[in-house]
């Protein structure tokens, strides 16, 4: 029982800290910075957009990948530098990464919760709906408005932001064409989207969608990570390409690093 609980401290910390467990010193990439004065969510965020080397150099649209944890102190610079050396070795064509800088974290990645306990990590939750609102209705139009942009778009995130990954997956699975998800904290709210996860993929069955998603050895995400996998293998619905990946030598704070290139060669490799 002592393990489970501080199992389930560890995942809350992480949860909260936004993945900063280890420190590392990435070096940051040329980007662009903005902001923008949202009314979805009601204040001013700032967006971090880093381009491929020959993006100022010629006149091609690429696709754009967006995430949550986008701030230069977050996940941002790291992510960056691996689409650039993936796009150099030819294992992804080149793409466009948006990161969005975080504000109120908890509240912006989590969906709606009934139990009491989720509700205590942070004065307001449950505020996923406007977040995702917020990128749908202001800043995909900023993005095209200001890069050349194809109709593609992919979103990547780990634990929390794996949770809003994976929601949005499931609720508007339209807004997105690629989905890659670490860790998601699938036990939020009872493991609500585990729960309904049947019912919303029987909604989603015309677009073609892809999602790659992975779980650590963390006892109170692997369940429902694993459940997840077992739903999408049993529906068998064929406008989505899945694959999870089961990575039990990894733990939470380390399973975004580990598993990220393979995720993203899998997900926008140029023959999938």
């Amino acid at each position: 029982m002592k393990f489970i609980y501080y199992n389930l401290l560890f995942v809350l910390v992480t949860f909260i800290s936004c993945s900063k467990a280890l420190q590392h010193n990435d070096s940051i990439p040329e980007h662009e910075t903005f902001k923008i004065d949202s009314k979805q969510v009601g204040e001013e965020r700032t967006i971090n957009v880093w381009t491929p080397l020959n993006y100022k150099t010629n006149s091609e649209s690429l696709p754009v990948i967006y995430m949550a944890d986008g701030g230069i102190k977050e996940d941002f610079p790291h992510i960056a530098n691996t689409l650039a050396k993936l796009i150099k070795e030819n294992k992804i064509k080149p793409l466009i990464l948006v990161g969005i800088e975080n504000t109120q974290r908890r509240r912006d990645l989590t969906g709606f919760t009934e139990v009491l306990k989720d509700k205590e990590i942070a004065p307001v939750v449950g505020g996923s709906d406007k977040f995702r609102d917020f990128i749908k209705k202001e800043l995909f139009v900023e993005i095209d408005k200001r890069y050349r942009t194809t109709s593609e778009k992919s979103i990547i995130g780990e634990s929390a932001s794996g949770l809003f990954v994976i929601e949005t997956f499931l609720l508007s699975p339209e807004m997105f064409d690629n989905y890659i998800a670490f860790d998601p904290s699938l036990w939020w709210n009872n493991h609500y989207l585990v729960r309904t996860a049947k019912e919303h993929l029987a909604k989603n069955t015309t677009a073609k969608k892809k999602i790659w998603f992975a779980t650590s050895n963390t006892e109170d995400i692997a369940p429902f990570t694993k459940e997840l996998a077992d739903i999408l293998k049993s529906e068998k619905a064929t406008n989505i390409e899945w694959k999870f990946s089961d990575e039990p030598k990894e733990n939470h704070a380390t399973i975004f690093r580990a598993t990220k290139e393979k995720a993203l060669i899998w997900t926008l490799n140029k023959t999938n």
